[in-house]
């Protein structure tokens, strides 16, 4: 999200400006209009993996990636462009291997899209970002969770010990293309040797997914955002 300025006021007050977003979070699309087609999946999961590519680059491990965070946007005369947000969790990796367990004694980010290494209180890379961005592709294209527990213990153990179903027998009411589950269920891997190696490597395994499977076009988000968020667009735009 783009920071204008920031500052202390005469009282002693921290301020800051940033861009304000037209659009919707993913945890609200998902349960206001259902699962996603997967060639939008595909497009948003690019978007995503690019913004961690340049974290990662920079050392950073955001460890709270989530729907929440993930805010769908208009921006100029683009729609469905994704914004990476919540960055109030982020860590330089050397921070984030030291104390990935906080003062209080419980794991931080959120227990839904926890990377098993993460739950396990280990040292933690770009690859615990995979994870949780696996798990938020699972939600987007089943509109369910990864696993669905009643406590926060029994939800970190089910990350930190149990497979999970593929998204196709999840949903089986979904067509989820072989591609696309194969991208989720290698991200969802407990083993982070078996990830795709690093965000960059993601937008490759993306790239050639598409390559594949049912597009999601401009026109298709024109008429998305004009269906469903009353959002006045130009058709001739979309071309």
């Amino acid at each position: 999200v783009e920071l204008y300025d920031f500052g202390v006021t005469d009282d002693g007050t921290l301020y800051y400006a940033k861009e304000l977003l037209d659009g919707i979070d993913l945890e609200s699309l998902v349960k206001r209009f259902g699962p996603m087609h997967p060639g939008r999946v595909l497009r948003l999961l690019a978007g995503v993996a690019s913004s961690l590519a340049e974290a990662h680059d920079l050392g950073l491990v955001h460890r709270d990636i989530k729907p929440a965070n993930v805010y769908l946007c208009r921006v100029g005369i683009e729609l469905d462009f994704p914004k990476l947000l919540d960055f109030g969790l982020v860590k330089p990796r050397v921070i984030a291997a030291e104390g990935p367990v906080s003062l209080a004694g419980t794991v931080s980010g959120s227990p839904g899209y926890i990377a098993p290494e993460h739950a396990m209180g280990q040292p933690l890379d770009g690859r615990a970002d995979l994870y949780s961005l696996g798990c938020v592709m699972y939600f987007l294209l089943t509109g369910k969770r990864v696993f669905h527990r009643t406590t926060k213990q029994s939800l970190l153990e089910a990350h930190r010990t149990e497979d999970p179903m593929p998204p196709s027998l999840r949903a089986p009411e979904r067509e989820i293309p072989d591609a696309v589950e194969a991208i989720v269920m290698s991200l969802l891997s407990r083993d982070r040797e078996r990830r795709p190696a690093s965000a960059r490597h993601l937008l490759r395994l993306v790239e050639e997914a598409r390559a594949v499977c049912p597009p999601w076009t401009r026109t298709d988000a024109y008429a998305w955002w004009s269906a469903h968020l009353g959002v006045e667009t130009k058709p001739e735009l979309a071309l």
